[in-house]
């Protein structure tokens, strides 16, 4: 990201949000959501997209959707939001008695209060929180916002392990299991290595055109570096973790 800019990259997917197909549930403020991504979108120009790019976040969304909805719908009162952009899950899913917390870099959270604030959309039930995951205590800004160490979290974490220097992916998601009690979960989308001529050659398109936008990928994992990664930062696969899902990268971890 460049200093005192918030991140085009979420302004772009939370555009492309608008025109897809989101999971239904009995609660929440779909309407909240969808002024705050307008207000996003106006200024946004997403034709340049492919077709492959939209059908990936199309179904990235779909999965973290599911995931949150299954979660608030077995019990789950309290959601972690991970570099959380300009997602509305915690305004479209909203439901009593749930807390939800926000954590993302200084300068897109910023921007994205004031949004907030101008369009009067109510964030009572969400708590903020800044930190730069490259250099800031994930852990101590996320208590210090409210989060309670002591009760079961679903932690989200979409769009932003590409971005992240391996070490500092690694960091985060070790201070995310530091406050997260037994029976907490955590969804996450990495970007996996792949003997695919075709994925490589969108990869490479996708890599030339973050890095454009001062938003460079950083970091893809093979199978034995994930397996690293899950066992340094004590997360382990869910059992009922699609194994399609994570073909593609998109896995439901669970605390060990």
């Amino acid at each position: 990201m460049k200093d005192g800019v918030a991140s085009v990259t979420a302004q772009r997917v939370a555009a492309h949000r608008l025109g897809f197909d989101r999971v239904p549930a009995p609660y929440g403020d779909v309407e909240a959501d969808e002024r705050l991504a307008r207000d996003v979108a106006g200024a946004v120009d997403v034709s340049t997209s492919t077709d492959a790019m939209v059908g990936y976040l199309a179904a990235r969304t779909a999965f973290f959707d599911r995931v949150v909805v299954g979660a608030l719908d077995r019990g789950m009162q309290q959601v972690v939001v991970a570099a959380a952009g300009y997602d509305g899950r915690a305004l479209r899913y909203a439901k009593p008695g749930v807390r939800w917390f926000e954590l993302d870099h200084p300068d897109t959270q910023r921007d994205k209060v004031a949004r907030l604030e101008r369009l009067g959309i109510d964030v009572g039930h969400v708590g903020f929180a800044a930190a730069d995951f490259s250099v800031d205590a994930v852990d101590d800004a996320l208590l210090a916002a409210g989060v309670d160490a002591e009760q079961p979290s679903l932690f989200l974490c979409e769009g932003v392990a590409i971005y992240l220097e391996r070490s500092v992916l690694e960091s985060l998601m070790r201070a995310l299991r530091d406050v997260a009690a037994p029976g907490s979960r955590l969804a996450i989308s990495l970007s996996l290595a792949t003997n695919s001529a075709a994925v490589e050659v969108r990869r490479t398109a996708f890599r030339s055109a973050v890095a454009a936008l001062g938003e460079p990928a950083r970091t893809v994992l093979d199978a034995d570096e994930v397996e690293a990664l899950l066992a340094a930062t004590s997360w382990g696969v869910s059992a009922s973790q699609s194994e399609r899902a994570r073909h593609a990268g998109l896995m439901v971890l669970e605390t060990v």
